[in-house]
């Protein structure tokens, strides 16, 4: 190798050096730039994260612990602390009093909702399957939870003559429009029931009373300002063009009704999963399986799921295979696996600790005739011990559910968590 092919190889090392010597330096400005610029200047109380440490410790099976201590509820009112008195200076007569201060209390923190709603609201929590564990916090209570406020946004139509059926078509076309479901209630007389309006049964008409009902939230998170908008200037512009009164609720506190509504949501939105594997590493065939689940009741669902139904047609619990293929009606024969989940969906269900003892005695009776193990998603046995905290706190879910007039299995329940 010649001198001049040793000192091109030098220089271009040189160079290379340099250029990774002056991106690091670039990219280290540009940090500390972002940082000085986006950095808080002081600590947000509302992202605080009041974590346990027993987050911490591993145990096996468990739901989220916020549910294994009755619901904590937050007394409303106003403060009844007085201002203190105004005092003027200068000698006064008599010895001056000190005013006391009553010690105020610190009002209960909102989780916000960017740095608490770290979902998985899109995919729930599986119980004893998929390791249950949350953040503990405290939620806010709703406004209005007896009534129907407490999940919609309800914009009232009053008008003295009928409202003519071709008027409501085109808001009753733009139900989909929202990002969230829509539902047209109407009444014919201050007497009357309110009926719901589909473009189905729009052939009555003559409605003189209107609401118009937006749900504030589902499992795909709460509704946006912006859709909040454009369903209160559709319902301003219907009312105008039919010359009607509207009332329409301010857009903010919805909005942030919304919030607190999909907060509670992600709390109680969970889902329990018992595992049944394999023993030795053999298999399961889906024949047997199939054979199994039809002569104990369930039914096999399009989408790969048997289901057990209720006398209603409800879906109480629901079995799975524990690998990603599902059972297929067209091959769920031919199929062979390690393993099979049972889930039960905590809020869609009523009377959730019968259902979930019906779930248990069935899941036993698989693990007998399929020669298997009731495990959690770590292969770990599962003992009564652990099957009785999972009745425990999904009690304690059930109860929250309750509390906030919301119970499990209801029809506001089911719209909440489809």
């Amino acid at each position: 190798m010649s001198e001049l092919q040793i000192s091109l190889i030098a220089i271009g090392l040189i160079v290379v050096m340099g250029v990774v010597l002056f991106n690091w330096m670039q990219q280290r400005r540009y940090r500390r730039g972002a940082e000085e610029a986006f950095g808080p200047k002081h600590e947000d109380v509302l992202l605080r994260e009041a974590m346990s440490s027993e987050q911490n410790e591993r145990i096996e099976p468990q739901l989220d612990k916020g549910f294994s201590q009755e619901p904590r509820m937050e007394p409303d009112g106003e403060s009844t602390e007085k201002p203190a008195e105004e005092t003027t200076e200068g000698p006064t007569e008599g010895p001056t009093k000190e005013p006391t201060e009553k010690p105020i209390e610190e009002p209960c923190e909102e989780p916000a909702e960017a740095a608490e709603i770290a979902k998985p609201k899109l995919e729930p929590l599986i119980g004893s399957a998929r390791a249950i564990t949350a953040v503990e916090r405290e939620s806010a209570p709703l406004e209005e939870d007896n009534s129907q406020e407490s999940v919609d946004y309800i914009i009232e139509i009053r008008s003295e003559k009928p409202i003519m059926n071709s008027s409501m078509a085109e808001v009753l076309q733009r139900r989909f429009d929202f990002s969230k479901p829509v539902r047209w209630l109407g009444q014919r007389s201050s007497e009357a029931f309110w009926e719901e309006i589909t473009t189905e049964a729009n052939g009555k008409g003559g409605y003189t009373h209107l609401r118009g009902c937006l749900q504030l939230a589902d499992r795909a998170g709460p509704i946006s300002e912006v859709s909040l908008s454009e369903f209160r200037d559709m319902a301003e512009n219907f009312a105008t063009h039919v010359a009607a009164a509207v009332n329409c609720p301010n857009i903010h506190k919805a909005y942030a009704r919304a919030i607190l509504l999909d907060e509670f949501c992600t709390q109680v939105d969970v889902m329990v999963g018992i595992n049944i594997i394999s023993k030795d590493n053999s298999v399961f065939t889906g024949a047997k399986i199939r054979v199994l689940a039809e002569t104990s009741g369930f039914k096999l669902g399009a989408e790969g799921l048997f289901h057990y139904r209720d006398e209603n047609n409800a879906i109480l619990f629901s079995l799975g295979n524990y690998e990603p293929s599902p059972f297929l009606p067209g091959s769920v024969r031919t199929l062979t696996t390690r393993g099979i989940t049972f889930l039960l969906d905590i809020p869609g269900v009523a009377n959730g600790e019968a259902v979930f003892g019906q779930m248990i005695h069935l899941a036993g009776i698989f693990t007998d005739n399929l020669g298997g193990i009731m495990v959690d998603d770590n292969r770990i046995p599962l003992s009564d011990s652990g099957i009785r905290k999972i009745k425990q706190q999904l009690i304690a879910i059930q109860s929250t559910m309750l509390s906030r007039n919301i119970p499990a299995g209801g029809e506001t329940a089911l719209r909440l968590f489809t």
